[in-house]
């Protein structure tokens, strides 16, 4: 089944066109990578898919139904959540009250919200530091905390901006687990990221962009190879090494 479906969006922002003419799929239970350079219109597409920005021109469509015009709070509802590359979480609330956030809007009471809250810090392994200010977590716990408030929201699609970016060498491998439960759990997961040794083991589609354009798309093999891609992102040295 079809879960998200961008039809042509186009977003300008001024003389600058963020994304031109971009459409692609993503089938239920699928995990599908977005890559390309700094300015290549990946986390405005984010913005436009979860309502952020309406389309200047063009289309989405989540199981079905057309999203375009939602706010972000009613695209949310549909079963679609993401998470920041800005990581903003609110600093003087405990780390459980941060994801109960997220799990209050479908819980029907408080305490549905916390026991949801402390399954979900137990999933992403956070379970210890449940009653810490969540300005006390490192930039790793961080995004961990900010993937159980995203999955507290109980998304279908879960959008995720560059969950390895910013952290150390050492704490890569955790979270790319992390991704891969989520994975096992069902999730369709449309992930945008640099690490390109982990989108390309995580993912069973790439969609490339560059300059606002989508110019491949294809299984981690195909978009490696492809000319357009190594000239404007990957490099001859990257190629050449796979």
């Amino acid at each position: 089944m079809i879960l998200l479906d961008v039809q042509h969006i186009t977003k300008r922002f001024g003389g600058l066109v963020a994304n031109n003419d971009i459409s692609f799929q993503v089938a239920e239970g699928e995990v599908v990578g977005v890559i390309g350079p700094n300015g290549a219109g990946k986390s405005t597409l984010f913005d436009v898919i979860t309502g952020y920005y309406t389309p200047d021109r063009g289309k989405v469509f989540f199981q079905g139904k057309e999203i375009s015009r939602l706010r972000p709070d009613q695209i949310n509802q549909r079963g679609i959540g993401r998470t920041f590359q800005k990581l903003r979480p609110f600093l003087q609330m405990t780390v459980l009250e941060n994801v109960m956030v997220g799990a209050l809007p479908r819980a029907g009471t408080i305490q549905e919200a916390r026991r949801e809250a402390e399954q979900l810090l137990a999933f992403v392994g956070l379970e210890d530091r449940m009653h810490v200010l969540a300005k006390g977590l490192s930039t790793g716990q961080r995004k961990r905390l900010e993937m159980a408030r995203a999955m507290a929201t109980r998304p279908k699609l879960l959008l995720l901006d560059e969950v390895t970016g910013g952290v150390d060498q050492k704490t890569i491998p955790g979270l790319i687990a992390l991704i891969e439960k989520l994975r096992r759990e069902g999730v369709t997961l449309l992930i945008i990221e640099h690490n390109m040794r982990v989108i390309m083991s995580l993912s069973d589609r790439i969609i490339a962009l560059h300059l606002g354009r989508k110019i491949a798309e294809g299984t981690p093999g195909e978009v490696s190879r492809d000319p357009h891609v190594i000239e404007s992102y990957l490099g001859k040295a990257y190629a050449q090494g796979h």
